[in-house]
């Protein structure tokens, strides 16, 4: 880039340190204010980078543009409030934890404010490729993409404060695969079976059916059953063609059984960045940022994910019933809150 271009991290825990190394790879991006809950903390992530430690409340502080690493719960009050302070956003995933505050966040885009949904998946090179294989072999009959991994040793991710367990974290993943590759499809309906566990109060297994406007059915799961070695893979099939991805444990794409070759990858980057997308995500929402435009990728798809979470989760409190979609439920509840309402009279 041409000038420097300044950014703050509302956050400084383990995904701040990944977009961290991120924009290290960006020559004229660079990190000039980290704030965060604990002091102590925000002081030593700013202290790694070169920046100034600060207050939530004290950003923007002069910087274009903010990352928001917190918790879900303050995604959508922590964006309102940097928007309005000047300021455009990318906020992690998942979006926030209502769809009244997804509602707010769309409605501030379009008002003008920019506002960017960090779902890496959609920048990674891979997908990418994928969605060019996937479109010639036309509607598709038969899509299953999964996110398997071991439960998070870390964060509150098994705490009702988060807003959702698996389904609501790991599965915004899977997710938007689904919905990238079943477009232009549109989901009509969606029923889930959710499993939870003794030692914590959150679902950390789900299993959806997706129903589309074409007739197709996906299947999704996303789980913290799946043990030490992650799988992350996706097949969606036509009568004519079948297009598979692997993105984890080994990163691969076929095409009717064919190996279809990836690109390079950029010398010096470490390969998770640019595989998953992470790199060309934070060099979209910094050219977004130097051009004074709209994002490539704002908060409508967050909340189209959500909109399907949260009638997962109604459904999973409703013995796996269809539930139609546009979720017409409360939209003041959290996905978490959906699901406990079935122990409800």
């Amino acid at each position: 880039m041409a000038d420097d271009l300044e950014l703050g991290f509302a956050g400084s825990g383990w995904i701040a340190s990944v977009h961290g190394l991120a924009v290290e790879q960006v020559p004229g991006l660079r990190v000039t204010r980290v704030a965060s809950r604990d002091p102590q903390r925000a002081a030593a992530a700013a202290a790694r980078v070169g920046a100034r430690a600060c207050a939530y409340d004290e950003l923007p502080d002069g910087v274009p543009g903010v990352v928001i690493c917190t918790p879900p719960a303050v995604h959508a009050a922590q964006a309102l409030a940097y928007v309005e302070a000047g300021a455009a956003v990318l906020v992690e995933k998942p979006l926030c934890t209502t769809l009244v505050e997804a509602d707010a966040l769309v409605a501030a885009t379009e008002r003008g404010a920019r506002i960017a949904y960090a779902e890496n998946l959609v920048h990674a090179p891979i997908v990418q490729l994928a969605l060019e294989q996937r479109a010639p072999i036309g509607p598709l009959d038969q899509l299953e993409v999964r996110a398997l991994q071991d439960r998070p040793s870390w964060g509150s991710f098994l705490t009702e404060a988060w807003g959702g367990g698996v389904l609501f974290d790991l599965g915004v993943h899977p997710l938007a695969v689904a919905l990238l590759l079943a477009a232009p499809a549109r989901p009509t309906a969606v029923r889930a079976e959710l499993g939870g566990a003794d030692d914590h109060p959150v679902d950390e297994h789900a299993e959806l059916d997706l129903r589309f406007d074409t007739g197709l059915v996906a299947r999704v799961v996303a789980s913290w059953r799946g043990g030490d070695t992650p799988v992350w893979d996706a097949q969606a099939s036509s009568p004519t063609g079948v297009v598979r991805i692997e993105l984890l444990p080994d990163l691969r794409l076929e095409r009717d059984g064919h190996t279809v070759a990836l690109p390079g990858l950029p010398e010096g980057v470490p390969p998770q960045l640019e595989e998953l997308g992470y790199l060309r995500q934070i060099e979209s929402f910094a050219l977004d940022l130097r051009d004074g435009r709209a994002p490539e990728l704002g908060p409508a798809f967050g909340r189209s994910i959500l909109d399907v979470t949260c009638a997962a989760y109604h459904s999973a409190a409703t013995n796996r019933s269809w539930v139609q979609l546009p979720f017409a439920g409360p939209r003041d509840r959290t996905p978490l809150q959906l699901w406990k309402d079935r122990a409800d009279p």
